[in-house]
């Protein structure tokens, strides 16, 4: 017997296996994954027979598994609004000039620290 996987449906077996083989790579070069996550790839042939045992209806699946992309980092600060309901809101520390942040003193200040003058209280927090 022999079988090669390069004539399986006509070639079919072989170029899922070429794009999900793609995929793994992109998945590798993707700097939003773990580098060092594992992938795989799966080749899942099915054969159901009929009754008299001559004959078997095939399928053929490749599949991969993949990095998922890394979490996100974030922090949350949590308190109590003035009518006593828990609440909680992004605690936002970056270097990004569009990013606002409350300074030392109370001033909410753009991510370089420069004040942003009058702002409306945009927090719920007391």
């Amino acid at each position: 017997m022999s079988i090669s996987i390069d004539q399986l449906a006509g070639g079919g077996a072989s170029e899922r296996i070429q794009r999900e083989l793609n995929k793994i790579a992109e998945n590798v070069l993707d700097p939003n994954t773990k580098p060092d996550a594992v992938r795989k790839l799966t080749i899942e042939i099915s054969i159901k027979p009929n009754d008299a045992r001559q004959l078997g209806d095939a399928e053929i699946n490749v599949k991969s598994s993949l990095a998922p992309a890394k979490g996100l980092p974030s922090a949350f600060v949590f308190d109590y609004d003035n009518e006593g309901n828990a609440v909680m809101q992004e605690l936002r520390m970056s270097k990004d000039r569009n990013q606002t942040a409350v300074d030392d003193n109370g001033d909410i200040v753009d991510g370089t620290g420069a004040p942003l003058g009058k702002v409306v209280n945009m927090s719920p927090f007391r």
